[in-house]
């Protein structure tokens, strides 16, 4: 099949539905093409080596990747989100839609929810079904997250999506929560497809410790409660302070650690400092080619998200990184992430946004013999392989592929 992906990110920004997607569809004898924008995410600058211009052509590994303008911007600015957002949408549905070959179906990353104008574009133009890839449900995500509280904005997004769902062929979603929550609102059940996210492989690897990283970071002598990734209000993650400060008088081998950069970071430490939180570690962002290591320095990875009805259909990626690299999790989550780290016998669930039950599901943990806590890992590794795996998601969306292309 040829097979066009519209997505505004793409590597060298972090995108797990990538480059490494693209090869393993072309590995199984597909031609796949790319338009995106200017790497700009998540720092809001153009990444080294390129710069803003009408239009590039390149070829990353085999791939050939069509780049079309946009306005660099992340940050808490909601106008320069949306213009950043607004820009990459025109200019994929103008030079994008005329510099695009063709193609017998368009895979359309979600989100942001603009990127389905010019979805809409080349389908009506080119004549090119599309799948329509949802990661984030909007507006459900716009309100939770606090970046527009605005009730006739949400509307006006909550039309547009609706519109965009009855355009697609086909939709995938990343939970069973999420194909419910779009069957609520009236998208018929067999055009929508539940598969799972997988993680970028490549940078997961299930190693042994690396002492000598351990002491250099400062996890030696410790019972190591990681956090790694985004820290912004979705995460919530001053209930995990309160947690620490619980339990730091008490047991003071339990160290927390967050590693990562967000919106939220300066706010947390500030907190952490202001409390005098010994038991606490800040560590920055990290290239993306030592997380596989830092997550395997860790006794218990965390995922936290705020305690709100959405996030109870979500599954944040971070959870299939952390089943990968084999190490036990603390899952301060509800519903559908919930589900599946029990599924996989990975770990042990909290409740979000809650104290007591995270200090007490953390002691739990501390006090477990280190055969079991190496027993949950290597039981969420294994489902990982055989559940969650990139293999396993691309096979399923050869099936969606075809189903959309024959339309």
């Amino acid at each position: 099949m040829r097979i066009l992906f519209l997505t505004q990110w793409f590597d060298p920004e972090p995108m797990f539905k990538g480059l490494a997607f693209a090869k393993a569809l072309r590995e199984r004898g597909h031609e796949v093409q790319i338009l995106t924008g200017f790497p700009n995410y998540p720092g809001g600058k153009v990444f080294p080596g390129y710069r803003i211009r009408p239009f590039l052509r390149e070829v990353m590994e085999g791939i050939p990747v069509v780049r079309v303008p946009l306005y660099p911007s992340h940050d808490t600015s909601a106008i320069r989100r949306i213009a950043n957002y607004a820009t990459f949408a025109l200019s994929a549905a103008t030079i994008g839609a005329a510099a695009v070959k063709p193609a017998d179906v368009m895979y359309v990353y979600h989100p942001p929810a603009t990127v389905a104008l010019p979805a809409i574009m080349i389908h009506g133009v080119r004549r090119i079904p599309f799948v329509y890839d949802i990661q984030d449900l909007w507006p459900d995500t716009l309100s939770a997250t606090g970046m527009v509280n605005n009730g006739f904005l949400t509307g006006l997004v909550d039309r547009w999506c609706r519109m965009v769902y009855r355009a697609a062929s086909k939709i995938v979603v990343l939970s069973p929560g999420f194909k419910d929550a779009l069957v609520q609102r009236s998208v018929p059940e067999e055009k929508i497809e539940v598969i799972y996210n997988w993680c970028d492989e490549g940078q997961i690897p299930k190693t042994s410790k690396n002492e000598s990283l351990a002491k250099e970071l400062g996890f030696s002598g410790r019972f190591n409660v990681l956090f790694a990734g985004t820290m912004g209000k979705a995460q919530a993650l001053e209930a995990v302070l309160d947690a620490a400060g619980r339990i730091g008088g008490r047991i003071p081998e339990i160290q927390f650690i967050f590693v990562g950069g967000g919106i939220e970071v300066d706010r947390l430490q500030k907190i952490a400092r202001e409390r005098r939180l010994k038991n606490v570690l800040f560590l920055p962002r990290r290239p993306v080619s030592e997380i596989g290591e830092i997550l395997n320095l860790a006794d218990v990875l965390l995922v936290h998200l705020k305690d709100d009805p959405l996030f109870r259909i979500t599954i944040p990626s971070k959870i299939q990184a952390y089943l990968a690299v084999g190490r036990p999790i603390l899952a301060g989550v509800r519903g559908d992430a919930a589900g599946l780290v029990r599924m996989a016998g990975a770990g042990v669930v909290c409740q979000p946004e809650n104290p007591e039950s995270i200090s007490e599901a953390v002691e739990e943990l501390y006090r477990m013999p280190r055969a079991r806590l190496n027993e949950m890992g290597d039981s969420g590794h294994r489902y990982y392989r055989k559940e969650l795996s990139l293999s396993a998601g691309v096979s399923r969306f050869e099936e969606v592929f075809q189903a959309a292309s024959a339309n």
